[in-house]
C-alpha cells in the first residue's frame, strides 16, 4: 500500500474520470486514489468501477447518496485515510484544473521538505489561472486578499482545492466540527491548521479551466465563503476552533 491518498470527489464527471484515473495510476509516487461520488447519473461510477478492475489495490470509491457538499465529501475521504493508515492525503479536482503532475511537488513538499500542508497556489507567483473569465479570475484572487484581512493567514491562495496534508495535521482538527461544505470549506481546513501552528507552504501551479463536463461553483457557495470567514475569526478569537 502506498503512504499517499488522492482523494478525488466527482458528480457527473464522466468525460474526465478515467482518464484522470490513468493519468495518476502511471505518475511514479505510486499514488492510491479515493473517488467519492455523488450518486452521479452519467455513468461515472461505472467508469471508476471499471479502473479498479483495472488497477487492483489502488483505487477504491465511496458512493454517496446524492449532491452532499464538497466539504462533507472530502471529510469522508479524510476519515477513510485515517482508518486505512495513510500518512498523507491530498485533495484533487476530477477536471484536470489541477494538472495532475503536480501532486509530486505537494506530496514531497510534506514528505521530504517538512511542510505540513503544502498548497498548490494558483497566486504565489503572479496570477497562474488560464481559460477562466476575468470576472472570477478576479473574485478568486480578491476573495484571498480578503480572507488574508480578516483571518490573518499568510496565505496567498486560501481558497484553494489543490492541497496535500500530513496525517498528523487531519488527527488533530475535529473533522466533526467542520462547520462549512462548500468554498469556505476550503479555507476553514487551512485556517484550523494555521492556528495549530503547523508549517504551511504554497507550491506555485498553473490552473486551467476545465475543458469538458460542467463546473460545480454557484454564487451560494462563494456567498457561505464571505460570510464564513468573518464567523471563523469570531469563533478564533473566543477559542472554539
Amino acid at each position: 500500500m502506498s503512504d499517499v491518498l488522492v482523494i478525488i470527489p466527482t458528480y457527473n464527471e464522466i468525460e474526465n474520470i478515467a482518464r484522470m484515473l490513468d493519468t495518476v495510476m502511471a505518475l511514479a509516487d505510486g499514488f492510491d486514489v479515493l473517488v467519492i461520488d455523488d450518486n452521479s447519473p452519467d455513468g461515472t461510477q461505472d467508469a471508476v468501477s471499471a479502473k479498479m478492475a483495472e488497477y487492483p489495490g489502488r483505487i477504491d470509491m465511496l458512493r454517496r447518496a446524492g449532491k452532499l457538499g464538497l466539504g462533507t465529501a472530502y471529510i469522508e475521504g479524510f476519515k477513510w485515510a485515517l482508518a486505512h493508515g495513510y500518512d498523507y492525503v491530498i485533495e484533487m479536482d476530477a477536471d484536470f484544473s489541477h494538472n495532475p503532475a503536480d501532486l509530486t511537488k505537494l506530496y514531497h513538499a510534506c514528505h521530504d521538505d517538512g511542510a505540513d500542508v503544502a498548497i498548490g497556489s494558483r497566486y504565489i507567483s503572479g496570477v497562474n489561472v488560464v481559460n477562466w473569465p476575468m470576472g472570477r479570475v478576479l473574485m478568486s484572487y480578491y476573495a484571498s486578499a480578503y480572507v488574508r484581512f480578516v483571518t490573518r493567514m499568510p496565505l496567498r491562495d486560501s481558497t484553494a482545492g489543490f492541497v496535500c496534508y500530513r496525517r498528523k495535521v487531519l488527527e488533530s482538527i475535529d473533522l466533526d466540527n467542520i462547520h462549512f461544505k462548500g468554498y469556505a470549506f476550503q479555507i476553514e481546513m487551512k485556517f484550523r491548521a494555521f492556528k495549530r501552528k503547523f508549517k504551511i507552504v504554497e507550491i506555485p501551479i498553473v490552473f486551467v479551466n476545465r475543458v469538458l463536463g460542467t463546473s460545480k461553483m454557484s454564487g451560494s457557495i462563494f456567498g457561505e465563503a464571505v460570510l464564513g470567514v468573518i464567523k471563523l475569526r469570531l469563533k478564533s478569537i473566543a477559542g472554539k476552533l
